[in-house]
């Protein structure tokens, strides 16, 4: 197979406790609320640019100033409340990656050389620490949200989705939504939804949850046909306990913001169906026209109508619980737009 940057270009702490979280449903413990309509938070901190594989490589340093360009630019940066990342700790990490796997990273962390996976994901020296740091930032957001702090959250390098419980894939070395839903659910919640509008399916994601009758899977992807990781085929429902909890949608390659509204009420009426908790979106901005390595052609107002419909939604189920991952996304004027439209729609 042709690969996507070298990239194949086809199938491509407990930081809460759960007495935190109150009840075994998830619910707010008295006194937080009031504070249920605290708004959006947002992790903007430098530290989450040491994530990337150098200049030049579709995953680069510079997409977290991308984005932040045009947040300041929108004045959103006066409407968030900003939230500090911390750097996971080895015992959340285990929560979704095996000891083995981590201890493979960091010797590779050490050393700075060699690969991680197949060929798409270079290591580096910290990238073990930079890895952790962006897991740290979606635990950070969680946990603010699950706290009452706020109501929503967004981070914008985030949403590592190819990472398997064992294994490096596609840019992504440790599985932050992996390990987030992970502490979700051992902190209490039943039900954990997590949605996907990267180009690529979330592989990562779905397999390491496809029996979980805990996780609400739905993905709107490029189909695997013509795109990595090659999977998200739409007969891929789930297995056992949670056969028909997993929704996946290939799309056509030129797919456009009219085939994703027609779409994208399947994704809504599927969650609805299984009333989640908590409801996680990865966001790649990979899916708009003119992204280098992919092949759909959304816009960001697909990006925005998506978080609208779930804050709409997560309102309805009476939580108000959305965290939006950043995701892929490689050129950089796609994924500021994109990546903004969704944050002004959680607002």
């Amino acid at each position: 197979m042709e690969r996507l940057y070298g990239v194949r270009r086809t199938g491509q702490r407990l930081g809460f406790r759960p007495a935190v979280l109150g009840s075994s449903h998830g619910e707010l413990p008295r006194g937080l609320q009031a504070h249920m309509n605290a708004g959006v938070g947002v992790v903007v901190s430098e530290r989450l640019a040491r994530y990337s594989f150098g200049d030049g490589h579709p995953f680069g340093p510079d997409r977290l100033a991308a984005f932040m360009r045009e947040y300041e630019a929108r004045g959103l940066d006066r409407r968030v409340q900003v939230l500090e990342p911390r750097t996971a700790t080895e015992e959340e990490l285990r929560a979704f990656h095996t000891p083995a796997y981590l201890e493979f990273v960091r010797e590779r962390s050490a050393s700075g050389s060699g690969l991680l996976d197949a060929g798409d994901t270079p290591a580096f020296r910290g990238v073990y620490e930079a890895a952790a740091g962006v897991v740290g930032a979606t635990l950070s957001a969680m946990e603010a949200i699950m706290r009452g702090e706020c109501r929503r959250a967004f981070v914008p390098i985030a949403g590592l989705h190819h990472a398997a419980r064992e294994r490096a894939a596609g840019f992504c070395v440790f599985n932050d939504c992996g390990v987030a839903i992970e502490l979700l659910k051992r902190a209490g919640l039943k039900r954990v939804a997590y949605v996907d509008i990267d180009a690529h399916h979330g592989d990562g994601v779905f397999y390491a949850f496809e029996d979980d009758a805990a996780v609400v899977f739905a993905d709107l992807h490029e189909d695997g046909r013509y795109l990595y990781p090659g999977t998200g085929a739409s007969g891929e429902t789930g297995r056992g306990a949670a056969a028909g909890m997993k929704l996946n949608v290939p799309l056509p390659p030129g797919a456009d913001d009219s085939v994703f509204e027609q779409v994208w009420p399947r994704v809504l009426k599927h969650l609805e169906r299984f009333e989640p908790e908590f409801l996680i979106l990865q966001c790649g901005a990979d899916s708009l026209e003119g992204d280098p390595i992919t092949h759909l052609r959304l816009s960001a107002r697909s990006h925005g109508h998506a978080a609208r419909s779930l804050k709409e939604l997560a309102d309805r189920l009476g939580h108000g619980r959305v965290l939006a991952l950043g995701g892929g996304g490689y050129n950089r004027g796609n994924l500021a737009q994109a990546w903004n439209a969704v944050l002004e729609n959680l607002l």
